[in-house]
């Protein structure tokens, strides 16, 4: 027998054994000032592109209004207890109401937060007789719910029908056998690519296999669509979804997260989120502001323009200079360069203090070793000066990783950490 703790002492993670050289920097880094497209980083002005606030609103002084309002009214406690027992109120009500309807549902229900959302849904959806197919690049909290499933589950190669298809009929059989169904999880944008999940087609499928179709829609909700109602609407298929999820972390700009479906459904459930039933009721402060936000996105369609301007402008942009954004069909910026991990933290350090430019860095084991993702969020709140500076910062970083640069830089860190 051993302690408990030695696996920990000497095997720190994938991620955590770069802690002494990236914490403060690479990874939990302190962007400080008002939420925006200008922040400051280690003292310095930035342009960020790094907060998922699509439309603005974070800082938005409409927003900012009645965030104060609601908070000086109600405070940061009310109501208290579980939605069940005495956490429930009519504003509770009156948002789920108006999300159902801009979502184009019957019924919606919130949740405190988007992660723990995710997982007790799947958790409460699925029984040990049923069975789920899921992509292989689904996020972090899809995975963790499937996890707790006890019966089958499969991964299908990322956004691939054929492989969808192979896995719907291997899970068709196990079903026949335990007389249990089958959930199929996508997502309506994969937030580190920026590609739509192929909803259309997994709809199409439906014809075929029976199963219900579950959709995290965390950065296709208020960005894409007519209304902003998602990848869904996007694709012509929001009605053929069977439970959709969106998270308030993005677009809303806020805390908290819903699930819409069927009246029936959500009814169950309602009755049936363990993380839901045990856990204390979204703030009013939080209930209030996201009313006003979702009342933005409905009344305000110029904010979705305006992100879109954005987004069309860098990815054209990008794309123009020759760089590898991928096959993004969202606001989500994905750009893919060729070097070491090593190389990855010099080209970071040298974008962020002699370019002015903050973004987010991808490295393995989230991607294939020998690639470098850096992903940007564009918001509504971004200028064409803005991207005009990225652009020329992309191109000089390229420039100096293909040279050798970030190679001899990520050299002579090394041997220096050794010297120690």
């Amino acid at each position: 027998m051993r302690d408990l703790f030695d696996k920990i002492y000497k095997d720190k993670g994938p991620l955590g054994k770069w802690a002494s050289q990236a914490e403060g920097y690479f990874v939990f880094p302190k962007l400080e000032g008002e939420i925006g497209n200008r922040m400051k980083f280690q003292g310095k002005e930035v342009v960020t592109w790094s907060i998922n606030d699509y439309l603005g609103l974070a800082n938005h002084p409409e927003v900012r209004k009645v965030d104060a309002e609601a908070g000086a009214k109600y405070g940061s406690a009310y109501p208290m207890g579980a939605r069940m027992m005495s956490g429930h109120t009519d504003l509770h009500e009156q948002l789920q109401n108006e999300l159902a309807e801009f979502v184009q549902k019957e019924a919606a229900y919130l949740l405190n937060f988007g992660y723990q959302g995710m997982v007790s849904t799947i958790d409460a959806l699925v029984g040990k007789d049923d069975v789920i197919v899921y992509d292989v690049d689904a996020h972090a909290c899809i995975i963790d719910g499937v996890r707790l499933h006890m019966g089958k589950r499969f991964t299908y190669k990322h956004n691939d029908i054929e492989s969808i298809e192979k896995n719907l009929q291997r899970a068709t059989k196990i079903a026949e056998q335990t007389g249990g169904g089958i959930l199929l999880i996508s997502e309506g944008v994969f937030g580190m690519r920026g590609e739509q999940g192929r909803l259309k087609e997994i709809v199409a499928l439906k014809e075929k296999y029976n199963f219900r179709l579950f959709v995290d829609d965390a950065h296709g909700f208020g960005t894409l669509g007519k209304t902003g109602a998602g990848a869904g609407e996007e694709q012509g298929v929001q009605e053929q979804i069977d439970v959709y999820f969106a998270t308030f972390a993005k677009s809303m700009a806020s805390t908290g997260a819903f699930i819409a479906g069927d009246k029936e459904i959500i009814e169950y459930l309602k009755y049936n989120l363990r993380s839901q039933m045990f856990a204390k009721s979204l703030q009013m402060q939080l209930v209030v502001g996201a009313l006003k936000r979702l009342d933005m996105l409905r009344s305000m369609p110029e904010l979705k323009a305006k992100l879109w301007e954005n987004v069309n402008a860098l990815q054209n942009g990008l794309k123009e200079r020759g760089f590898d954004i991928g096959t993004t069909q969202s606001c989500v910026t994905p750009v893919y360069l060729k070097g070491s991990i090593p190389e990855a933290m010099a080209l970071v350090k040298d974008l962020r203090e002699n370019f002015g430019v903050f973004c987010s860095i991808v490295v393995y084991p989230v991607i294939p070793k020998g690639l470098i993702l850096l992903r940007m969020i564009p918001t509504a709140s971004h200028t064409m000066e803005d991207i005009q500076i990225t652009l020329d910062a992309f191109s000089g970083i390229r420039e100096r990783l293909e040279n050798g640069t970030y190679k001899r830089l990520s050299q002579a860190v090394a041997e220096a950490m050794e010297g120690k």
